[in-house]
C-alpha cells in the first residue's frame, strides 16, 4: 500500500499562531499516515514545540484545523486526544516513586487502564527488570523509555515525541531508533521532532521541514537530502598521503572544513577525516587504490549535509537565524 492510500492519522491544515499579536506559526499544513515515522525537522526556535503544543491542545491555534483520526481537536478535544500519546520536551516523572508507581498514577487519569496493560507497556519498552526501582536511580535513557511507556498506556494510534534523542548517548539513540521502528512496524504512527538531520534521516520515512514557523518542504527524507547531495567522508591511517591520492582523482572534489556543513556531532568523532564530493560508485575503486598503496582505511561513510545546508538549498540562500 502506498503512502497516499494509507489512513491519515493526523491532518494539520493551515495552522497559525499569534502570541502577543506577533505571528509565530505561519500556515503550517501536513498529513501523517498510518504506520509511518514522520519527522518534524527544524532548528531550535523554529516553532516545533509550539506546533506540538497545539497538536495536543495545550495551547489554542489562532487559525487552522487539527484532525486526529478524523476528530477535530478544537471541537472534540477529548475524543481526538484519545488517539494520541505524547511526550513534549522532557518526560516528567516522580523520582521518589518507582517506575511502576508512576505508571499507576498516570493510569488512574485514564479510563480502563488495567494492571495487565501497565505490564504490557513495560514489556514493550523493555523495562520489566527495573520497573520496581525508584525513578531517581534511572539513567536518562531509562527515563525516556518510562515516559514512552506512560504515553503508550492508552494504546494510541499516534505517538508524538519532541526531541526524543536529546541528552542520550550513541547507544541510547540507537536503541531508541530501533524501538521507534518496532512500534511503526506494529502499525503505530510516530511523529518525531528534531533539529538533527542525521537522526531524522536514519529514523523517519517522511519529513516536514520548518523554519521561522513555516513549513518549507514536506516529502521523503532521502528525496529532500538528494536535492543537496551527500558527502563521502574518509578516515585514513595516513591522511596526508590519502589526500594527495584523492586530489589526483578525476570526479573527486575535496571539501575543506570551513566549506562543508556536516553536523558537528558527526565530525567530532572523525579526527583528520577528509570530506569529499563524489559518486558513490567510485568508492570501491578508491578503496582498492588505498589498500594497494598501503594506506589503511579506518572508515568510509556517506554523510548527509547538515540541517543548515539543507535549509540554505531549499530556501535558496535564506539564513536560518
Amino acid at each position: 500500500m502506498t503512502t497516499a492510500q494509507r489512513e491519515i492519522v493526523l491532518s494539520v491544515q493551515g495552522l497559525k499562531k499569534k502570541i502577543g499579536g506577533k505571528p509565530i506559526i505561519h500556515n503550517v499544513s501536513f498529513d501523517v499516515h498510518a504506520g509511518e515515522i514522520f519527522g518534524f525537522l527544524g532548528p531550535n526556535g523554529s516553532g516545533k514545540t509550539t506546533t506540538i503544543r497545539m497538536l495536543v491542545d495545550l495551547i489554542k491555534p489562532t487559525e487552522g484545523r487539527i484532525l486526529l483520526c478524523g476528530e477535530e481537536v478544537g471541537l472534540h478535544p477529548e475524543r481526538a486526544l484519545s488517539h494520541v500519546g505524547c511526550i513534549v520536551e522532557n518526560p516528567e516523572m516522580y523520582g521518589f516513586m518507582t517506575g511502576w508507581e508512576n505508571l499507576e498514577h498516570f493510569a488512574r487519569m485514564q479510563a480502563g487502564i488495567s494492571p495487565d496493560r501497565i505490564m504490557e507497556v513495560v514489556k514493550i519498552v523493555g523495562m520489566d527488570q527495573r520497573i520496581h526501582d525508584k525513578v531517581k536511580t534511572y539513567s536518562l535513557g531509562m527515563r525516556q523509555r518510562l515516559g514512552i511507556a506512560q504515553a503508550l498506556l492508552g494504546n494510541p494510534k499516534l505517538l508524538i515525541l519532541d526531541e526524543p534523542t536529546n541528552g542520550l548517548d550513541p547507544k541510547g539513540i540507537k536503541e531508541l531508533r530501533e524501538f521507534i521502528r518496532m512500534l511503526a512496524d506494529g502499525g503505530m504512527s510516530l511523529f518525531i521532532s528534531s533539529h538533527l538531520l542525521s537522526e531524522i534521516q536514519l529514523m523517519c520515512d517522511r519529513v516536514a521541514i520548518i523554519a521561522h514557523g513555516e513549513v518549507i518542504a514536506v516529502g521523503d527524507v532521502d528525496e529532500l537530502v538528494s536535492q543537496v547531495g551527500t558527502y563521502t567522508v574518509w578516515e585514513l591511517e595516513k591522511p596526508v598521503e590519502g589526500r594527495r591520492l584523492l586530489e589526483a582523482e578525476c570526479g573527486v572534489r575535496i571539501v575543506e572544513n570551513e566549506e562543508h556543513r556536516i553536523d558537528e556531532a558527526i565530525m567530532s568523532d572523525l579526527s583528520d577525516a577528509i570530506v569529499t564530493v563524489m559518486d558513490a560508485d567510485r568508492i570501491p575503486d578508491l578503496v582498492g587504490k588505498f589498500v594497494a598503496s598501503g594506506n589503511g582505511i579506518r572508515s568510509v561513510q556517506r554523510v548527509a549535509p547538515s540541517l543548515e545546508e539543507l535549509f540554505l538549498r531549499l530556501t535558496e540562500g535564506e539564513t536560518i537565524g
